[in-house]
């Protein structure tokens, strides 16, 4: 059983039109946001993780390196000392 009955038809239309516009407006805040969050980070000028791990990996090899050369450093000297 189906009623003709403007009032709820146009009740039905103004609900589905308000359902759309509170989607619009959702959608643009999300995007208002997203902007601004992305506007903050780039003022603090942070790193992006693939840059940060480069450099952590680049900083563990020299510190292998510098601990390498500080051993032959210290052999080097103890022979010399010995002669």
């Amino acid at each position: 059983m189906q009623s003709e009955n403007p009032l709820l038809d146009q009740l039905a239309k103004l609900m589905t039109s308000a359902a759309g516009a509170a989607k619009g407006v959702r959608d643009e805040i999300g995007t208002v946001m997203k902007t601004q969050a992305e506007r903050f980070a780039n003022d603090l000028e942070l790193v992006p993780r693939e840059e940060f791990e480069a450099m952590k990996a680049m900083t563990l090899e020299l510190r292998n390196e510098v601990e390498r050369l500080a051993a032959r450093l210290a052999k080097l000297e103890g022979d010399a000392a010995k002669k």
